[in-house]
């Protein structure tokens, strides 16, 4: 994904740097560790099925202190969470997917 992030960089450097400054900003330590907001940010990627986000968010969660057991105490809520909205937003899914292949 680096890879591909460079490519996307290469073409876009503004955007990418606005975004890389936004990422510095949340990264400071304030009410909330650096190891606090990595975890959400692990649990939001897994909420979103982002696999590049889980794959960065996770090391990035590993290079702020994350233990294994807060990985897992955060994939244990993502479940938990996971399981309504899930099923909520899989039946509009599947009633828009009807809805167009109908046409």
């Amino acid at each position: 994904m680096e890879k591909l992030f460079g490519e996307v960089m290469k073409g876009q450097p503004e955007v990418v740097k606005g975004f890389g400054q936004m990422g510095k900003g949340v990264k400071t330590d304030g009410a909330l560790t650096e190891k606090t907001k990595e975890l959400i940010a692990l649990g939001i990627a897994i909420s979103i099925r982002c696999e590049s986000c889980i794959a960065f968010h996770a090391r990035n969660a590993a290079k702020a202190g994350a233990t294994r057991e807060e990985v897992l105490e955060t994939i244990g809520t993502c479940i938990y969470m996971g399981g309504g909205p899930s099923f909520g937003y899989g039946a509009q899914a599947l009633e828009a997917y009807d809805q167009f292949s109908a046409g």
